[in-house]
């Protein structure tokens, strides 16, 4: 898939001034509906009612899993028009329930103080390699459905400091990481689609540094993980064709809910562009009791 691609699929039909629809494609084969997904097509459900501004801030609910096999609803409620804000509400519904939410707000550009983090060092991303091919080594000599998986094309190339850990057998590490990535194939100029698709790629490693610490994956028998909220601020304009680093953090685990913070950085010049919060479910299954 290719990030044309992904903005086709991304794309929705409006079927009322408010009320649009999307769809999931075939080739993910996903048991639900990735989190990632649903957050980039509402925010371009909310940005289809908007004119002249650009989001800034977005916070959202996942609500129930996300079935890949129908169509999903997203309906926008206008919430303000204000002179310098607008603000939308927008929820996403599949058989007759909600199943995400999100709250989004928008700002006509304006000039004011300026300042930021710097960015953490890191190796550079040329002396970093790509996850696939980390996932493709670690995997040895898979079945022909895991290998299908594991080489299908990514509209995101991403490559993890220090190398994905092993799923099939995760070792401990420490509740943090840093990732580079960007859109592998051009998105235009449009900012509000780099925007949207820099939203799908901010859910695609974050819960997992709430993991890293417990020896577990989401291919150990019994655990269970999901996303269940996520929040993101978009601080400076960026390009995403161009490498960011992704800088995440887990202060917190507790209660059976893992909680993340992640720090977006343009490589070129060190620009803080954007920052994320999630909140996320893991915890071990219970056997069920025999008899």
């Amino acid at each position: 898939m290719t990030v044309d691609t992904l903005a086709k699929t991304l794309e929705l039909e409006r079927l009322e001034v408010n009320l649009f629809r999307g769809t999931t494609p075939d080739k993910e084969q996903r048991q639900r509906i990735y989190g990632g997904q649903v957050i980039a097509q509402s925010l371009l459900a909310a940005y289809a009612t908007v004119e002249g501004r650009i989001c800034h801030s977005l916070h959202c609910y996942f609500i129930r899993p996300g079935d890949p096999t129908v169509p999903i609803i997203f309906e926008v409620d206008r919430s303000r028009d204000g002179g310098s804000f607008t603000t939308r509400r927008v929820i996403a519904v599949q058989h007759g329930q909600q199943i995400f939410n999100l709250a989004a707000s928008f700002q006509t550009e304006e000039e004011g103080y300026e300042h930021q983090a710097g960015m953490p060092a890191a190796p550079d991303y040329e002396d970093v390699e790509d996850d696939n091919v980390v996932r493709r080594r670690l995997a040895g000599d898979p079945p022909p459905k895991d290998l299908d998986w594991i080489d299908r094309h990514q509209p995101i190339e991403m490559r993890t400091v220090g190398g994905r850990f092993d799923v099939a057998d995760p070792d401990p590490r420490e509740p943090n990481q840093q990732v580079w990535f960007r859109a592998k194939d051009p998105i235009g100029s449009d900012l509000s689609m780099h925007q949207v698709i820099l939203a799908y790629a901010s859910d695609m490693s974050l819960l997992g540094t709430a993991i890293r610490p417990h020896g577990v994956s989401w291919r150990t028998p019994g655990f269970q993980s999901a996303s269940l909220d996520h929040a993101m601020w978009f601080h400076r304009p960026t390009d995403f064709n161009e490498w960011h680093l992704y800088v995440q953090e887990s202060p917190s685990a507790s209660g059976g809910r893992g909680f993340n913070l992640g720090y977006i950085y343009r490589a070129s010049d060190g620009a803080l562009v954007a920052s994320c919060a999630q909140e996320g479910l893991m915890r071990m299954r219970r056997p069920k009791p025999q008899g």
